[in-house]
């Protein structure tokens, strides 16, 4: 015994099973399971040490916890929602085609150059000399466009100039103030013609805004439905240890009974090998235990997407929620009706439809011939200053106006067309994949009542097989005490009795977990949780 005394637990038991296996056959080995029991009983008969190391950390948790740091910190959810915030760019970047644009210009010039002429009104002047022409340019430019809902175009242009010329002129006014507004207007009458066309990728970005939502709102119930089922699988490794350390604690008293018997001289040393070897099977069974709870932990762990020192710490996660043991009133119809209600994939492909058909009616529109509206109007006015040039430029006595139609039409419009059949060839697809998705969700909800419904006749027949295991084991204990049974006999109902344990446990975490699937199946994860999402 000195030699094991610095061992670790987990090698303590290991060399155990070791010791235990290779010499169940030996009396020697008898002995030495002898020393060893003490210390090994004080373990097994706790599943958590009465006083635990500084270094045993253990957090524990609930469901409902585990979700909200699962959704509080998954990567994916983190990227649907950016993805939602960048479809509601596209929606501002198709409303701002619609927006005005105003632009201004202003210019200043001088020209001098000589003139091939005499200047008129200029009294003296030799045929021969050479005249200069100086004249100074002023001018602003103010521009306004938008492009309107119906198709239409509007520019609005309004020019104001003055001009002045040095020296002796002709001119009525020197120096002179004109200014001009013009107003021009395209409206397309077929092709690109009305509200509705002209909404269309505005629409599709909204659309597109709804798909990222309900993306989301899949990516969610898929992070929350993978925390349930591994939640009540680390459940099941935790409680699965206390049945494999029920099954040693009883192993060890009945080698235990069986050396007192064989000392006392009423029971050979092949049953108290026998129990020997049933102790190593029953540690190894420990120690497997504890590592699936290990193993289970960092799956669990991993999905609530800890920080990278969190995730390399030793800290024991200890579910604290219950599994539910009681059947819960499913409706079949109900349970269809409301995952088709609810469900994100359908509520995508109806999204898709939705867009397909605005595609459709957009290159249904562009096969049209492009004929357009054109009109223009005009005023202008002239004066010796800013005051009389404005007068006269809205007083309407000078203006100008036109009207026309411009009508364009590529022969064969193959390009159009193509377009236009490619559009109604996504429509249908649109159509037969939402009929496609509304039969996978029916089979699926079917599929997960049904597994609901078994798994709870599981629960109540493992439940009584692990009651008759235990009466039989009971019985076989007393066969054994009154000299009627052999340790091998004890030592099988022990083993049926915890792989009866095993499976009620197994069952009940079962219909944890197709309770969970079913919530998934129905897409009522967020009404569970109270989960609410911001819809746009």
């Amino acid at each position: 015994m000195p030699r094991f005394m610095n061992r670790s637990k987990g090698s303590d038991l290991r060399m155990r099973a070791i010791h235990f296996t290779f010499r169940a056959a030996l009396v020697t080995g008898g002995l030495l399971v002898g020393l060893m029991f003490p210390s090994f009983l004080l373990w097994a008969a706790e599943p958590a040490p009465a006083a635990p190391s500084p270094t045993d950390r253990r957090q524990g948790l609930t469901l409902i916890e585990a979700v909200a740091q699962a959704l509080e910190r998954n990567l994916d959810i983190s990227v649907s929602r950016q993805n939602k915030n960048i479809r509601l760019t596209d929606i501002i970047f198709e409303q701002a085609k619609f927006d005005p644009t105003v632009s201004a210009n202003g210019q200043y010039g001088r020209q001098v150059s000589p003139l091939n002429r005499p200047v008129f009104g200029l009294s003296g002047a030799a045929l021969s000399d050479i005249q200069k022409f100086d004249q100074n340019n002023s001018q602003l430019t103010l521009d306004m466009t938008q492009n309107l809902l119906t198709g239409a175009n509007y520019d609005i242009n309004f020019a104001p100039q003055r001009t002045f010329v040095a020296g002796p002129t002709t001119f009525l006014f020197n120096p002179s103030w004109s200014s001009g507004l013009a107003v021009t207007l395209t409206q397309p009458l077929l092709r690109n013609f009305g509200v509705e066309v002209n909404r269309t990728f505005i629409q599709i970005a909204q659309n597109n805004v709804k798909l990222e939502e309900q993306i989301l709102r899949d990516r969610i119930l898929t992070v929350v439905a993978a925390v349930e089922q591994a939640y009540w699988e680390l459940v099941f490794a935790y409680e699965n240890l206390k049945v494999a350390q029920a099954a040693l604690k009883a192993a060890e008293e009945l080698l235990a009974s069986n050396r007192a018997k064989a000392k006392a001289g009423v029971m050979s040393i092949v049953d108290v090998l026998q129990a020997e070897a049933a102790v190593a099977s029953r540690v190894e069974q420990v120690l497997i235990a504890e590592k699936a709870i290990g193993d289970q932990q960092d799956q669990f762990r991993r999905l609530l997407n800890p920080a990278e020192e969190e995730l390399r710490a030793e800290t024991r996660i200890v579910p604290l929620d219950p599994p539910a043991k009681t059947l819960e009133a499913i409706s079949l119809t109900e349970a269809i009706d409301t995952a088709i209600a609810r469900r994100p994939e359908i509520l995508q492909a109806g999204k898709n439809i939705d867009t397909s058909q605005l595609n459709v009616q957009f290159a249904k529109n562009q096969m049209l011939p492009n004929l357009s509206f054109q009109g223009t109007g005009g005023m202008a006015g002239l004066g010796n200053d800013v005051g009389n040039t404005l007068s006269r430029n809205f007083g309407g006595d000078y203006y100008n106006y036109g009207a026309g139609l411009v009508l364009s039409y590529p022969l064969g419009n193959r390009s159009a067309v193509s377009q236009y059949n490619k559009r109604q060839l996504e429509a249908k697809n649109a159509v037969s994949t939402l009929q496609n998705v509304r039969q996978q969700v029916i089979v699926g909800v079917k599929e997960a009542v049904r597994r609901v419904q078994t798994d709870f006749k599981r629960i109540e027949t493992t439940r009584s097989a692990r009651i008759m295991a235990e009466k039989q084991l009971q019985a076989e204990r007393e066969r054994l005490n009154v000299g009627l049974s052999t340790t091998r006999f004890v030592l099988d109902f022990q083993r049926d009795l915890a792989t009866a344990q095993g499976n009620e446990l197994r069952a009940t975490v079962d219909y944890n977990k197709s309770l969970s699937n079913l919530t998934r199946t129905t897409g009522t994860t967020l009404e569970k949780y109270r989960i609410e999402l911001q819809q746009s």
